[in-house]
């Protein structure tokens, strides 16, 4: 009896770490560039966003605060026209199986599945799920957020003052 209850204390322990914040969380380049093909098969590219802020989610089917963030940021990009997204499945599950939670919940932001072992370049592997960069509208790293989002932490973190990229000073 005392087995099994470790055995469940221990896989549910496992599962809470998977999706909650991690101490020193993902990393990602200051100034990302990522072009992913989008689950629709169009091609989903940073660089063309340039001028607008851009919410880059990391997420899995398996994870429920990823799958609970979701309908907030489809929202927020709905409810503000100088925010687009992208939702990055960092997710084994075969390409059927993700094309299939995205047909169940639907977003208005294109979502991409990653060949995680073979990242694309500016994108390292995310230490916890959901994980989230807010890029501001030079293409710098405004804001780098570990845990579920909101409006109002997205509202927050675009209201700040942000130090532009170095190519923002460059001549």
């Amino acid at each position: 009896m005392i087995a099994k209850l470790f055995r469940r204390s221990a896989w549910m322990l496992m599962l809470v770490f998977a999706c909650v914040p991690a101490i020193n969380g993902a990393q990602m380049a200051a100034q990302p560039a990522l072009a992913v093909r989008a689950l629709d098969g169009k091609t989903f590219n940073l660089a063309a966003e340039r001028g607008k802020w851009v919410i880059v989610n990391f997420w899995a089917t398996w994870c429920a605060p990823c799958i609970a963030e979701m309908p907030a940021i489809s929202k927020y990009v709905t409810t503000h026209k100088n925010v687009a997204a992208i939702g990055l499945a960092y997710d084994r599950s075969p390409r059927a199986d993700v094309m299939k939670f995205a047909k169940k919940h639907p977003v208005a932001y294109p979502l991409a599945q990653l060949d995680m072992d073979h990242l694309p370049r500016g994108v390292e592997m995310p230490a916890a799920l959901p994980a989230t960069y807010l890029i501001a509208p030079d293409g710098h790293v405004a804001k780098r957020f570990l845990g579920p989002i909101d409006a109002n932490m997205l509202d927050a973190a675009i209201a700040a003052p942000h130090a532009p990229s170095s190519a923002a000073n460059e001549p």
